[in-house]
């Protein structure tokens, strides 16, 4: 089932999340649930504040990126591949060289800004039969891992960006929590909360 995505301004994006346990209630139709709310807004992330459950819980399937022939056959054959559910992640560390990357979020669309992220990190986490793994990725999957992680952890993407392009990006935030964006797939903004 395709749920609603959760605009910027909604408290629960700002949360730190709580971890689950394995009888977390209906959890498997979840996380259906979350990548297919993914894959119908063409996201390559999804965290489940992002679906309004403060958990530590996020799903990622990297395939669109390996479409880009600007990579090496081995980067698209990677990218192409990576489907992964993290539950209970713990980011163990994040190393290497900091590189930008043009960075956008379901939750606040229309916005794109150029973070930089270290290259390489090392994450703990369970799947979604709660086997734990501690694991090492770098580059875009490094990325996209980051950027979902900073989530269940109550930061958004544009709290890495610089005060002048906050400024910048200051009405189309407004505009996402006043409702007034249009994205073309399902969200529920603040605004709109109760109507």
């Amino acid at each position: 089932m395709v749920l609603p995505i959760i605009g910027y301004g909604d408290p629960v994006l700002r949360k730190v999340c709580e971890p689950i346990l394995p009888d977390y209630p209906q959890l498997k139709e979840i996380i259906a649930n979350m990548y297919e709310t993914m894959y119908n807004a063409y996201g390559v992330g999804l965290a489940a504040p992002q679906v309004g459950l403060a958990v530590r819980l996020f799903v990622i399937d990297t395939k669109p990126f390996g479409e880009d022939e600007d990579l090496s056959l081995e980067e698209q054959d990677e990218l192409q591949s990576f489907k992964r559910t993290f539950i209970n992640a713990v980011m163990r560390e994040e190393e290497g060289e900091e590189w930008g990357f043009n960075e956008g979020c379901l939750s606040i669309p229309e916005v794109r800004e150029d973070v930089y992220r270290k290259e390489k990190i090392t994450i703990e986490y369970d799947d979604e039969n709660f086997d734990r793994k501690v694991e090492i990725f770098d580059g875009l999957i490094a990325r996209v891992i980051q950027h979902e992680y900073d989530h269940i952890e109550g930061i958004l993407f544009i709290d890495k960006i610089s005060s002048l392009k906050k400024q910048l990006i200051k009405k189309k935030l407004q505009n996402i929590m006043e409702g007034k964006t249009r994205p073309d797939y399902k969200m529920k903004f603040i605004s709109k909360k109760g109507r």
